[in-house]
């Protein structure tokens, strides 16, 4: 998996305390046991290897511009003071290609959230200040007054709402994919998964989602999903390639980059991370300091003049756009 969290709608979500997944079955790997098959699969090829549909350069030739916004600026309290005067200065956590990553330079941070963040600093008349951070650090960060907002992939919870406000950019998904050649065309709901081999993470949003869609289809007289655990994307990757797995389920954004850069798996489907409930990614500044209408004003406005539109599919996360954002919306709530 990638060294950060690619979504993350809150804590991580373990099954229940009896252990209670009997309409799931269990299939458990250790990686020892596939060290000679990855040595030969996966030889000459590692996540480093870029896609070719991905400029994961530091110039970025491609980056999009946005045009001043005035209403946005305008939104700005007046009494706001930016981090440095003139910048509008962001946290990103750089944990995988596509949203966030670190360039070929091992320096420049790059991806879909930086060139969102460029765009919002465009409609306010800033500049744009990147800070990486380690994703564990954000929270103390922003809330010491260290950056004027977080750009990376937040989902919004109700429990963050109490420390935080939010501005929407972004639909938090996961992906369905399979192999290329997969007779597999579509997952959509519990039905479409029934007895089925699902990869997932221990312990994850998509493990939680595909137990109650288990437990759903048996129900409903079908037959159990299987889940299946392991160690790696690598080993993950070639139990689904060799077969031994149907369908693997990550966050969206994740696949969307391992299928362009592997060519050997295909999209079935998307699922709100925050399966049945609605799940947003949201840029984060502090509770009360009044930035995130702002913020707010401006992306609706790069949605109103097509620029968001362009930069998701730049990225290819298309299926991720929003119609239009909010502030502080309903969250995710406790599991």
């Amino acid at each position: 998996m990638s060294a950060g969290p690619a979504f993350d709608a809150g804590p991580a979500l373990l099954l229940n305390a009896n252990g209670d997944i009997s309409n799931v079955t269990i299939f458990s790997t250790i990686r020892a046991l596939l060290l000679a098959a990855l040595t030969s699969a996966l030889a000459g090829f590692g996540a480093a290897h870029s896609a070719d549909d991905f400029d994961l350069s530091p110039q970025q030739p491609g980056r999009l511009h946005a045009a001043r916004n005035e209403a946005a600026i305008g939104s700005v309290p007046r009494d706001f003071k930016f981090v440095t005067p003139g910048k509008f200065t962001i946290a990103v956590s750089p944990g995988g290609p596509p949203l966030a990553t670190y360039a070929t330079d091992a320096k420049t941070v790059v991806g879909a959230d930086p060139d969102y963040a460029y765009a919002i600093a465009d409609s306010l008349g800033l500049t744009l200040e990147i800070v990486p951070v380690a994703w564990i650090d954000w929270p103390l960060g922003l809330a010491s007054g260290k950056y004027d907002a977080v750009i990376s992939n937040v989902g919004v919870t109700e429990q963050r709402k109490e420390k935080f406000d939010f501005s929407t950019y972004r639909q938090g998904l996961h992906g369905f994919f399979v192999k290329s050649d997969s007779p597999i065309t579509s997952i959509k709901e519990p039905r479409d998964a029934a007895g089925l081999r699902i990869i997932v993470g221990a312990g994850t949003n998509q493990e939680r989602i595909l137990v109650k869609w288990s437990e759903e289809d048996v129900a409903a007289g079908l037959k159990p999903i299987e889940l299946q655990y392991y160690d790696d994307e690598a080993a993950s990757l070639l139990a689904l390639r060799s077969g031994r797995a149907d369908v693997i389920v990550q966050p969206h954004a994740q696949l969307v980059f391992i299928a362009a850069r592997d060519k050997n798996i295909k999209r079935v489907g998307t699922l709100s991370a925050g399966w049945p409930d609605r799940s947003d990614v949201a840029i984060t500044t502090r509770k009360g300091s009044g930035l995130a209408d702002a913020l707010t004003a401006a992306t609706n406005g790069l949605i109103k003049d097509g620029t968001y539109a362009k930069i998701l599919d730049h990225w290819h996360l298309s299926e991720e756009a929003l119609p239009a954002s909010e502030t502080n919306p309903p969250g995710l709530p406790g599991y």
